[in-house]
This record gives C-alpha cells, sequence and structure tokens, in this order.
C-alpha cells in the first residue's frame, strides 16, 4: 500500500466486488494513517458492484468451446453444475430479455454466442467465437438493452459501508439513466454520507445524448469505463465515444474517469508497450481528470512500478504547453458568482506568463473543480479545513489539496497566511506571482466572490 501511493496515487478505489466489510475498513484505515504520515491526503472511491451479470461456475472450472457448438444458458442450473453443454446463470431474467438473434459476449468479449432460441429458464445459443470459457464470467448483450436495475440489495448495503468508512466518492456500476444516480445519491444521504456520486458508464444505451447529459448533470463525476462498454458497443465505436464523453464531462463542469487496461501489460511485465503510453497520454491530452489502475495494481506482479509509470506518462503529457488559450464556457452565461471568478482567474492565470500558480480557498471545493475544466499547465492549490473536501479534489485534474483552517485567521490576513502556508511547505517561495480566490464570508458554501493578483513577499 505504502508503495503505490508514494508512487502517486491521488484516490484510491475500493471494490465491492471483492472482500468484505473488515478488509474495505482495513486498507481504508491504513490509507488514513499514512495521510497523517506523510501530510497529504488520498480521495477514496467505493465502487458499487451493480448487477451480477454473469454465468454461474463448471464442475471443472472450465470448458472448451469450439466454433459452431450448441451451448445452452439456463437459469435453473445450479452453481458448480456447468458442463461442455451449458451453465447456469447469475441474473436469472436474462431469458426474459433476450430475442433469437442477439448477440452475447461473454468474458468482455472473448466468447461470443448467437442466441437461436429461448424456451423458458433456458438460453439455447450457437458459438461463433470459441474459447475457454472459465466460472462467473461476464455477459453483455451487443447493442445494450438488458434490464437489470443499477442498484441491487448488495448494493445498498453496500452503501452503508461507504457511509461508515467515510467515502470521498461512491461509484455506480451500470446506471441506465439518471434515476439510478439520484436514487444512490438519496440512499448517502440517508445513511448520513456527504460522499458525491460518480456514474460509470458501460451501457450501451446509457450514451444516447439526452440520457447521458441528464446522467453527467445529476453525477459529481462520470468513468469511462471501457471494458463493458466497449464489449456492448464494439472496440471500433470506444475511442471515439471516450473523447465524447470526456467533452461532455467538462462542457458541463463535471469531472472524469478513464479506466480499464490502461497498462494492462504491466500486470505481467514490469515495463508497458508503447501502445498503453501512448493510450493514456492520449486521455490526458483529451482532458481526462484521472486514469485508472484495476487489475493491475489489485493482482499484478508490479504494482508500485505500475503507479510510478503512470504518474510519470501523465506528467510527461500534461509537460505539453498548451498551443491555445482555452474557450471553455467563453460564450455562455454564469447564474452564480462563484463560475464567474473560478473561470476568471483561469483566463488570468492563461493570459499572465508571470504566474506561478492558482489558489483557492474554498468550502466544499466547487470553485477548484471549476478552475480544473480549464488548462493552464499551472497547479491549482485547493486550501480547505475539511478533510471531506481535501479528499474529493485529490480527484480534479491538476489540484493539489492543502489543508488550511480559514477559522483560525483574522479575515485581513486570510491571504498573507494562505500563502505563507503554501511557502512553508516548499510550494511557492518569495517573489512568485499567483492567483487567488476567496469569498468576503468564509465558511460559506458558495461564496467565493474575490479573485486577486499578489506577489508573495
Amino acid at each position: 500500500m505504502k508503495g503505490i501511493l508514494d508512487g502517486g496515487v491521488n484516490v484510491v478505489r475500493i471494490n465491492f466486488s471483492h472482500n468484505d466489510e473488515k478488509d474495505h475498513l482495513k486498507r481504508i484505515k491504513a490509507i488514513r494513517q499514512y495521510e497523517k504520515e506523510n501530510d497529504t491526503f488520498i480521495g477514496i472511491m467505493m465502487d458499487l458492484q451493480g448487477p451480477k451479470i454473469r454465468i454461474s461456475s463448471f464442475k471443472n472450472a472450465k470448458v472448451k468451446l469450439s466454433l459452431g457448438d450448441q451451448f445452452i444458458l439456463d437459469a435453473d442450473l445450479p452453481e458448480m453444475e456447468g458442463d461442455h453443454q451449458a451453465v447456469g446463470i447469475a441474473y436469472k431474467e436474462l431469458p426474459n430479455d433476450l430475442n433469437a438473434g442477439n448477440m452475447l459476449l461473454l468474458d468482455d468479449g472473448k466468447i461470443i454466442l448467437k442466441v437461436d432460441r429461448i424456451k423458458n429458464s433456458k438460453i439455447f445459443t450457437t458459438v461463433i467465437q470459441a474459447g475457454t470459457l472459465y466460472n462467473n464470467k461476464g455477459i453483455n448483450l451487443r447493442g445494450g438493452g438488458l434490464s437489470a436495475s443499477a442498484l441491487t440489495d448488495k448494493d445498498r448495503s453496500d452503501i452503508l459501508i461507504a457511509a461508515k468508512a467515510d467515502a470521498d466518492y461512491v461509484a455506480i456500476s451500470f446506471p441506465i439513466n439518471a434515476d439510478d444516480v439520484r436514487e444512490t445519491k438519496r440512499l448517502l444521504l440517508k445513511a448520513g454520507s456527504n460522499a458525491s456520486v460518480i456514474a460509470k458508464i458501460e451501457r450501451a444505451e446509457a450514451l444516447e445524448e439526452d440520457i447521458i447529459t441528464e446522467i453527467i448533470q445529476e453525477s459529481a463525476g462520470i468513468m469511462v469505463a471501457r471494458g463493458d462498454l466497449g464489449v456492448e458497443i464494439g472496440d471500433p465505436q470506444l475511442p471515439a465515444q471516450q473523447k465524447r464523453l470526456i467533452q461532455l464531462a467538462r462542457a458541463n463542469d463535471r469531472f472524469v474517469i478513464t479506466a480499464t487496461q490502461m497498462l494492462e501489460s504491466m500486470i505481467s511485465s514490469p515495463i508497458p508497450t508503447r501502445a498503453e503510453v501512448f493510450d493514456v497520454a492520449n486521455a490526458v491530452l483529451d482532458g481526462t481528470d484521472a486514469v485508472m489502475l484495476s487489475a493491475e495494481t489489485a493482482a499484478g506482479d508490479y504494482p508500485e512500478e505500475t503507479v510510478a509509470t503512470m504518474a510519470r506518462v501523465c506528467l510527461g503529457a500534461e509537460s505539453q504547453k498548451e498551443t491555445h488559450v482555452s474557450k471553455h464556457r467563453l460564450d455562455s452565461r454564469f447564474s452564480n458568482n462563484a463560475e464567474s471568478i473560478a473561470l476568471s482567474a483561469m483566463y488570468a492565470a492563461n493570459h499572465l506568463d508571470s504566474v506561478k500558480a492558482i489558489i483557492t480557498l474554498t468550502e466544499s471545493g466547487s470553485t477548484a473543480k471549476l478552475m480544473s475544466r480549464i488548462s493552464s499547465g499551472l497547479p491549482i492549490y485547493s486550501l480547505s479545513r475539511h478533510a471531506s473536501t481535501l479528499g474529493q479534489t485529490a480527484l480534479y485534474r491538476g489540484v493539489y489539496p492543502v489543508f488550511f483552517d480559514s477559522t483560525k485567521t483574522e479575515k485581513d490576513g486570510m491571504v498573507k497566511a494562505a500563502l505563507d502556508t503554501l511557502v512553508s511547505q516548499g510550494s511557492l517561495q518569495s517573489g512568485d506571482t499567483v492567483i487567488i480566490t476567496h469569498g468576503d464570508s468564509m465558511e460559506t458554501v458558495g461564496a467565493t466572490n474575490t479573485m486577486k493578483i499578489v506577489t508573495v513577499a
């Protein structure tokens, strides 16, 4: 754990698909201890499992399927009874969701079955892409359309664990529409949690213009979950959709995470392929806030090397100078002072060669998020007295969370105290020109109304 955090991790994902409450809380405790020992802030994202749309298990753990084989998916077949003729399924409603001619993709598309007919609990298929099928592999319907609810009973229980753990983010798997996001937010509030909700975009039907826009606007941010999404829409469509989702999220002032197989080869290799390096860098250049590792760090042989590699590639991509000034929301009208101040600060930063950093004194972190929508190549220091705010801003692109208790400083000395904090930690030095934003009424959410350009004494 210490090795990957030292390597440059900003947010740790806790996957509810594996382990139990005791394990999750133990890991989070270790992360919080690391924060204290290293005077830093790490975001905690707890990822709900979602519906288990997968096969069950075989008598011998796997079967080999050949081209043209007849194979049955049977909702009534018990666990551990699968063989070369049939296997059970965890999602019992699957026969009701399908029609003859549908294409089912198993194990991230490694095996493809064509549905021939459905009779009661049995789905009769023909193998059109062969391979070895292992226990508990996922099932996707090409083109989407499965009716499974995004929130299961397990997810509802896990939301209570996320609240107990003071998670900064909760990610919802397979949302169909914005109602799934709203229900997750309602359950979190009921559990006493202030965690923000991330919508994982994994279903083809979620990509429809009106649906994806509402999902984005209802969420704190989205994740481009390229595994299931790529299987449902097909890999040739995936790159364009990734770029589209990044653009839509930024246009709506939401953050975006790009995930799945970012450095897949490093599960078993100490170095990435050049294609993987380009993949990570291009996501950064397109404007993603974060890139996520999964199996590379959860089960790989080189977790520390993988994190360090990912960090270097991201920093390398971000070091490329912008050839133009961002026109983000340049023609938009703002509904509140905070957004006007935040974007004014970023425009000023991009037009003044002497500026070394942008600083925001924030209660909720929203000003830092608004600032991070515009690329500047400059660090954005998010100063707050709230650990939850600092944990959340750790995910935003180019934002560095710093603890600063505004209640212990006189209003007239607020700016100097903030600058002194950053000087003392080595982030600024005498003579640096910075842009700083704050509210006349501190300790109030949404009160940012002041922008200053100052020189560090």
